[in-house]
């Protein structure tokens, strides 16, 4: 199973391809994505990204987790969950959202097990 291409990114909304429905922020996978709800583990822009947020992910069995923390980089990403990640063995790189999403869809496009959580706007 592939990893989905992003197909669009801009301020507050992307799209993956083969996929519906737009996000705000999105969580993708081999073979699948869905919102990104920051309500269901309590996630802000401080302290960040916690490892419930990404534990679906590594589930899928990816090999390399992209972060996206925004626009403007306000999502902060503790260095505790970068730790978490990597004791899973999965390789974890963290950009600018324009950034990460070009990073992930390389990495895709290579048909690597790759997988990401994008926040689109600040």
């Amino acid at each position: 199973m592939s990893s989905p291409e992003i197909a669009s990114l801009s301020w507050g909304h992307m799209k993956v391809k083969g996929c519906s429905a737009s996000y705000k922020d999105c969580k993708v996978w081999p073979g699948g994505s869905r919102a990104w709800d920051w309500r269901e583990t309590g996630t802000d822009h401080y302290p960040g990204v916690q490892p419930a947020d990404l534990d679906e992910i590594l589930r899928k069995g990816v090999q390399t987790l992209v972060i996206g923390r925004g626009m403007s980089e306000a999502l902060q990403v503790p260095p505790s969950t970068l730790d978490y990640v990597k004791n899973q063995g999965v390789d974890v790189r963290v950009f600018q959202t324009e950034q990460a999403v070009k990073e992930y869809n390389a990495l895709a496009g290579q048909g690597a097990k790759v997988g990401g959580v994008f926040h689109s706007t600040c």
